[in-house]
């Protein structure tokens, strides 16, 4: 776990997530690969762990991902470049999947923010509350977590924007991604009355 603020964080759901993490061996073999990389803190988030929570809470079977979304935090190489040598790494690792690695230290410049401290600040910056989770395992091969928002939104199936998302832009992006028909339980707000 990796907070600043504990009070977002409810030990039942901790357990239930790392739970349900831990006992998926296609997700423990994925982070296993990326964690075969030795990347400065390294993290997969978006889909691969949102995705997951909302297929368990609707009793569905996994649902295809678009992409496995990859982060790390490296000043010294932050090059596109290094990334997509790093994304053919993963290639040849595991070819059946299609990888997405993104090193958090340059995307404020196509995000026009200020510069991000670390993966946990990044993806403060990310579209919903319910996104913004990412896991990895740690040395001991435990899985870690990092959740800005907590896991309240995610287990509670409530689709929100972050606060530091433009509202018009996550309503963009709602549309766009249709969620209702595939997670019919989903809360989605896209009005800031509801937030």
């Amino acid at each position: 776990m990796s907070s600043t603020d504990t009070n977002l964080y409810n030990s039942n759901l901790e357990n239930e997530f790392i739970a349900i993490v831990d006992n998926d061996a296609w997700m423990i073999e994925v982070l296993r690969v990326v964690k075969s990389l030795n990347l400065n803190d390294w993290w997969i988030g978006a889909g691969f762990v949102r995705n997951k929570i909302w297929d368990v809470n609707h009793g569905n079977k996994r649902t295809e991902l678009n992409d496995i979304d990859v982060i790390h935090f490296d000043p010294s190489n932050s090059t596109e470049a290094y990334d997509l040598e790093l994304e053919n790494k993963l290639k040849k690792l595991h070819p059946n999947l299609k990888w997405s690695i993104k090193n958090q230290s340059r995307m404020h410049l196509r995000n026009e923010h200020l510069p991000y401290i670390n993966c946990h600040h990044a993806i403060s910056f990310w579209p919903e509350t319910a996104t913004a989770v990412a896991v990895k395992l740690n040395s001991n091969d435990q899985i870690e977590y990092i959740a800005p928002y907590g896991l309240h939104d995610l287990f509670n199936l409530i689709v929100k924007p972050t606060p530091n998302f433009d509202l018009e832009v996550y309503n963009a992006r709602i549309e766009k991604k249709q969620w209702k028909k595939t997670w019919g339980k989903l809360d989605i707000r896209t009005d800031w009355s509801e937030l």
